[in-house]
């Protein structure tokens, strides 16, 4: 039996990394998965070579910008009469844009908060409205990040983004509750993906050396938190932000060799 059989589950930012990877482990595990993407292309493609790998239609494109709240709310609404529901829903759509305080520009502040802060939220939102419509209990997960609990040089605007996402899971926790909703979040580590490598090609090594397991980690590793935060089995764990990070908040050091983004 698989453990997400016929349920339906929507990811958000799905087009590659992290969030593609959530589409995955759902679809192997039996759901129907909505992958969203901003990128019509990228969503179109993701979705039909997930299809492709598992020899089953299960993956669904949904190409919209979770900042235009129209559109996410047409999506979700779209996603959940289709198939009869959302029981799933992970909000992982983010950007990241590098910049020093001093220099940072409000544009960059304003699409940042836009996606990250504002996306989550009315993602969340949108979920709840077909969870609770569907008379059943859901699940909403948000991506948070070691950055929304350690401090980041150049990474002021997107560490306050993440810190507000751990505060979402609280807040939404206690508002959908009373619903059989459970809200939590996933605080990722160094993550290998196509973006940090191309970031940093040596980044395996390099964080390696620093985390206490002694490992960086990989999308699966994401995932299978996600995955656990989603599932029966943590119907009691609700406004929780769960570090995935081998240990490294514990301490919080850097690479020795990890450059500095963006480059002097």
């Amino acid at each position: 039996m698989k453990p997400f059989a016929d349920q339906k589950v929507l990811v958000t930012g799905a087009g590659a990394g992290i969030g593609h990877g959530l589409c995955r482990k759902f679809a192997e595990a039996g759901a129907i998965v909505a992958l969203n993407d901003v990128n019509p292309q990228l969503a179109a493609d993701a979705a039909r070579r997930l299809n492709d790998e598992l020899e089953a239609e299960r993956v669904y494109a949904y190409p919209f910008d979770v900042a235009d709240v129209a559109a996410l709310r047409a999506g979700v609404g779209d996603f959940a009469g289709r198939f009869g529901g959302l029981h799933v829903a992970v909000a992982n759509a983010g950007i990241t844009n590098y910049g020093d305080f001093l220099s940072y520009t409000p544009d960059d502040f304003d699409r940042l908060t836009a996606v990250n802060l504002k996306g989550s939220y009315f993602t969340a939102q949108a979920a709840a409205h077909a969870m609770i419509a569907g008379k059943g209990p859901g699940r909403i997960v948000l991506l948070s990040s070691v950055t929304g609990l350690q401090a980041h040089r150049n990474l002021s605007a997107y560490g306050i983004t993440k810190a507000g996402i751990r505060m979402m899971a609280k807040t939404l926790a206690l508002e959908l509750g009373p619903h059989g909703i459970t809200v939590n979040a996933v605080g990722a580590g160094a993550t290998i993906t196509e973006r940090t490598l191309l970031d940093d090609p040596d980044y395996e090594r390099n964080w390696n050396g620093v985390a206490p397991n002694r490992r960086t980690a990989t999308v699966d590793d994401i995932a299978a938190a996600v995955l656990f935060l989603a599932s029966p089995e943590a119907r009691h764990v609700t406004g929780e932000t769960l570090m995935v990070d081998g240990g490294w908040t514990i301490y919080s050091p850097l690479p020795a060799n990890h450059p500095q983004v963006p480059l002097e």
